[in-house]
């Protein structure tokens, strides 16, 4: 006659979703709950470092940070914030749709979020692609990578040995050599913080979009049901942590 295990019949009882430690659902959840928002503090201390460093720059370079935010384009940075809180409701609706057991809406709404998430990456990408291509003399992303339309190059807003600020939009021109050095380290640094943050809010955007591709693949292997949708909604607590440093990112660069 065949024995049962205590796992065997412990799954039994709760369904192969609980793992052995847990007694309940209710108590998995939880831990897992906790865990996730002991990670988001953790991110919330990395980046606060960065929004630290933004605070006691921009007192110290005021002209500069104005000059240098001109320069950005607000317009791609708005669309991509619009992009972004759409995703972030896409993202609700999924949780939604799994806590109502609703697979097919579950999964319009992940492949929606996806999307989103990409196209946001996409306009950050063109406007990355643009702060290069000035660098290598052209005026556009597309005229850099086809080698059409270049001009002499007047700016080049990437940190580094050759950055150089626009004369005509700063404190650059000014004919006073120690203000000029000064003007020219305050815009680079503006750039620096711009490209170290929206560059780290990138690669945590790409974390996500693998998070959500993970949970979309779990959804189609049926993983999900209306007592267990715990990846689903620790996974929407990271996106919507996402968002909510764009939220911050976007009017501290793009509104200064």
């Amino acid at each position: 006659m065949a024995t049962i295990t205590h796992e065997e019949a412990h799954a039994h009882m709760h369904g192969p979703e609980l793992q052995h430690q847990f007694e309940t659902p209710e108590q998995q959840k939880e831990a897992a709950t906790l865990g996730m928002w002991a990670f988001l503090v953790t991110e919330i201390m990395l980046f606060g470092g960065i929004f630290m460093a933004y605070i006691a720059y921009r007192w110290a370079f005021p002209e500069a940070w104005e000059e240098s935010a001109a320069l950005l384009n607000t317009p791609l940075a708005t669309v991509n914030t619009v992009v972004l809180l759409v995703s972030s409701l896409t993202v609700a609706l999924a949780v939604n749709a799994a806590e109502e057991g609703k697979k097919r809406r579950l999964i319009t709404m992940l492949v929606l979020t996806i999307v989103l998430g990409l196209t946001f990456l996409g306009i950050k990408a063109y406007e990355y692609g643009e702060k290069f291509a000035h660098c290598a003399g052209a005026k556009d992303p597309i005229g850099w990578i086809t080698g059409s339309d270049l001009h002499e190059s007047h700016e080049c807003l990437v940190p580094g040995r050759g950055f150089m600020f626009p004369d005509e939009h700063g404190a650059a021109s000014s004919g006073h050599g120690v203000a000029k050095t000064m003007a020219q380290s305050g815009h680079q640094l503006f750039f620096l913080l711009y490209f170290s943050a929206t560059g780290l809010h990138a690669i945590h955007m790409i974390i996500g979009l693998g998070v959500m591709t993970t949970i979309l693949v779990m959804t189609l292997r049926d993983r999900f049901s209306p007592t267990y949708f715990t990846p689903v909604e620790i996974g929407g607590l990271y996106w919507h942590l996402i968002d909510i440093i764009w939220v911050f990112l976007f009017p501290l660069f793009y509104l200064v």
